[in-house]
């Protein structure tokens, strides 16, 4: 009898625990296009989804969106349906490979954040409708760093920034992270490594970019994971199957699955409530005057 007290004890508390674990959100971004930002925005989504995670994934680059693309998916609406018709987020939510949830970003509008306030309070009314069903959201972002933009990384709990060691690459990554120093950002910042030859270009790369954030902008970031530029990448694009589930054994696969191991176990959101959190800064950022 008291076994069979203890066990229901134990699935009242797991019961418990659950209901009170909140929504981390997540902005993916780059300094410039062709780093592999949002392939490695939907494998690391669905390295989350692998560990029992609830993600949903925001292509965010409306206009030039492709996570439905990388999926071989076509998604009924999008983000401009969701603006444009005033459609519920529910609506335009689709399932994609191991029941990863994403919002396709569509085409329709120039720039993803220039918004009217309308349209900004539609979008953060229905965010916050979205309380207790995710523990991820993963804003994959567009191009460029407009104030919209700023704002946005302003309110989420982290951003990843991806880069390569390419000169070119890293210059660019470097002046997204001083734009948002200077805006005042404050969200922990984690780097990405993509496309490198071997994990001492890659430590390298994280090193010499590290000490020159902390020196000239006093911005600390720490490596997320570095992803060795594999065959298996370029091969699962062109299948338009995510590498993760295609060569799950690959090099970049293991690396995706190491970030994971790396981001899970830190969080402890039973004791904060950061999607509360995230909805209000949202709110001050683009609605409050």
């Amino acid at each position: 009898m008291n076994d069979q007290a203890a066990v229901l004890r134990e699935k009242v508390l797991k019961k418990h625990q659950n209901s009170l674990r909140n929504c981390k959100t997540l902005a993916v971004l780059s300094g410039k296009g062709g780093v592999g930002k949002s392939n490695l925005s939907l494998n690391l989504s669905l390295a989350l989804t692998k560990q029992k995670q609830r993600v949903l994934l925001f292509d965010m680059d409306i206009g030039m969106g492709n996570i439905d693309i990388l999926i071989g998916q076509t998604a009924s609406y999008t983000m401009v349906d969701l603006l444009e018709k005033k459609l519920s987020i529910q609506q335009i939510i689709k399932k994609g490979p191991q029941d990863l949830a994403y919002v396709a970003g569509g085409t329709g509008i120039s720039s993803v954040f220039e918004w009217s306030p309308s349209d900004l309070a539609h979008l953060i009314q229905e965010l916050n409708s979205l309380t207790n069903q995710y523990d991820y959201m993963i804003f994959d972002m567009g191009a460029g760093m407009s104030e919209s933009v700023l704002k946005f990384l302003k309110a989420v709990d982290e951003m990843i920034v991806v880069t390569t060691p390419e000169p070119t690459s890293i210059t660019d990554a470097y002046a997204a992270i001083k734009l948002a120093a200077s805006y005042s950002v404050s969200a922990p910042v984690r780097l990405i490594i993509n496309k490198t030859l071997s994990e001492k270009e890659g430590n390298q790369t994280y090193e010499r970019f590290n000490r020159a954030v902390q020196q000239f902008l006093n911005v600390s970031i720490s490596l997320l994971g570095i992803v060795p530029d594999d065959q298996a990448v370029q091969k699962a694009v062109n299948r338009q199957i995510p590498f993760l589930l295609q060569d799950p054994k690959s090099k970049a696969s293991t690396s995706l699955v190491d970030m994971v191991n790396i981001l899970v176990p830190q969080d402890d959101r039973t004791a904060t409530n950061t999607q509360g959190m995230f909805i209000r800064r949202l709110k001050r950022f683009f609605l409050e005057r």
